[in-house]
């Protein structure tokens, strides 16, 4: 069982620092984009105890989201700025994910891992 602590961290850095530390013991570099969070994960066959994930899905919902898309846009390239765009208007109408949904639905996609949120 691996426990990802939601006390620890209130940002998506915060969480990059979390997941790095608990599944990247022995390697020389972080986390740091969602795609590398995905990649990571494959290979993994435990349990993960997502605690406190009630504060850890406040502090990654909407507001965070949101800054996390305009500043994709704001740096453009090599972001696909019409994909983001798209995305931050979803999130805005109500149809989008938020950066916790984003991170669950990538936890849950592996066949190996079983989420449980406390």
């Amino acid at each position: 069982m691996t426990v990802i602590n939601g006390s620890h961290f209130s940002n998506l850095e915060g969480f990059y620092e979390e997941v790095s530390r608990l599944f990247m013991k022995d390697e020389d570099w972080k986390v740091g984009t969602l795609d590398g969070f995905d990649d990571i994960l494959y290979g993994i066959d435990t349990d993960i105890s997502w605690k406190d994930s009630q504060k850890s899905k406040n502090d990654l919902g909407f507001d965070l989201t949101k800054e996390f898309y305009e500043n994709k846009i704001r740096q453009g390239k090599p972001f696909n700025v019409q994909l983001i765009q798209q995305k931050l208007n979803e999130l805005i109408d109500g149809t989008g994910q938020t950066l916790f949904e984003i991170l669950i639905e990538i936890i849950e996609s592996h066949k190996n891992i079983t989420l449980i949120l406390d």
